[in-house]
């Protein structure tokens, strides 16, 4: 039992945005903070506001990508990668080949750099969405891929940026009238800063880390990663979730995301791969190892059975090098809708469930 978030779930369907943001779980919020040299005041409380904006949305073959728009990162990247991965065939080339496993590895590697350079909070940066999520700009940004052999990161550009939790929270739902639900919300690491506002329920969240600490100024010839998601006052922080909708002929085929910090991106890729490309169930679309690249570190992470000991020799022959073994990378809550049937599947990599009402 939860009284006390209980109450504040109250106030907030009695008083909509007043229940939170003034009156009492304002003034409890804003007494903790006073009691603990917290930095939330009753002006900054009444001073937020809620933006809504619309969904990213592309295609890929003849589906509809519908996905998160900045300040997330998670549907920008997604469409840059599939828009690279178009001209290709993955399912001819086969699931957990060296060809399939080393054209993902490469789009990857390109979108994570563009994610470093030009992503943040489109109230503060111009995030240069059309672009980054055109089909020409996806061509020109893999005209380098060489089918034969491993890229250098360092030459595609340079940075870092912070590490995310991978303690965040998917939930994929559909009703019987074809109403679909792609939702992802985090408290960044578990249980946030695991500090309660006593009286409220509500956990604090500790989502600082996702902003650039150290924001690097450009050097000539290279790309940075800090500038666009440098701190400021009033400013959201990057994030990589990546809820996403797709569908055919206007119609929801499949709904997904997963937690898992930066890996949600490549993970939501791969499920959507696996079921585009390689015709794959439900289950085994969500169930099937999965791989992870981010540009920096310049290295491969692989769940066990992403890759045959060949397949990694061979990646590393072609100049793929660093290639850990890790033991999970997700948790993605899918539906798939086929032939009139709704499909559920809770990722057993973590804890969750499916149920049908």
């Amino acid at each position: 039992m939860q009284p006390d978030l209980a109450n504040t779930l109250k106030r907030i369907s009695a008083e909509g945005r007043d229940g939170f943001y003034k009156g009492e779980t304002a003034n409890l919020i804003v007494a903790e903070m006073q009691a603990n040299d917290g930095l939330i005041t009753h002006a900054d409380l009444e001073n937020y506001e809620v933006v809504w904006r619309e969904p990213v949305q592309g295609n890929y073959r003849d589906y509809e990508i519908w996905s998160m728009p900045p300040p997330s990162s998670g549907g920008i990247m997604l469409l840059e990668m599939l828009n690279m991965l178009e001209p290709y065939d993955p399912g001819a080339l086969g699931y957990g080949s060296v060809e399939t496993l080393h054209l993902m590895i490469e789009a990857q590697r390109r979108a994570y750099a563009d994610r470093a350079e030009y992503l943040g909070d489109p109230d503060f940066v111009d995030v240069p969405v059309e672009i980054l999520t055109s089909k020409e700009y996806a061509r020109h940004r893999f005209s380098d891929f060489d089918p034969m052999a491993a890229s250098d990161s360092n030459a595609i550009g340079a940075g870092s940026w912070p590490a995310e939790s991978p303690d965040t929270t998917h939930l994929s739902v559909m009703d019987s009238t074809g109403m679909a639900v792609s939702l992802t919300t985090t408290l960044n690491a578990t249980y946030g800063n695991r500090w309660v506002i006593p009286g409220t329920g509500i956990l604090m969240n500790n989502e600082m880390p996702d902003f650039a600490a150290k924001p690097a100024p450009p050097a000539p010839g290279s790309i940075t990663g800090a500038v666009a998601n440098a701190i400021e006052p009033g400013k959201r922080m990057m994030s990589s979730m990546a809820p996403t909708i797709v569908k055919k002929d206007g119609q929801v085929l499949l709904i997904t995301g997963s937690p898992g910090g930066s890996t949600i991106i490549n993970t939501v890729l791969q499920v959507i791969i696996n079921v585009l490309d390689h015709d794959m169930g439900l289950e085994q679309a969500v169930m099937s190892p999965r791989i992870h690249h981010q540009w920096q570190p310049d290295s491969i992470r692989a769940e066990p059975g992403a890759m045959s000991e060949a397949v990694q020799a061979a990646l590393v022959e072609m100049g793929h090098g660093n290639i850990s073994i890790s033991n999970s990378q997700g948790d993605a809550n899918s539906i798939l809708v086929r032939d009139g049937v709704i499909e559920g599947m809770a990722d057993l990599r973590e804890d969750g469930g499916v149920a049908g009402f």
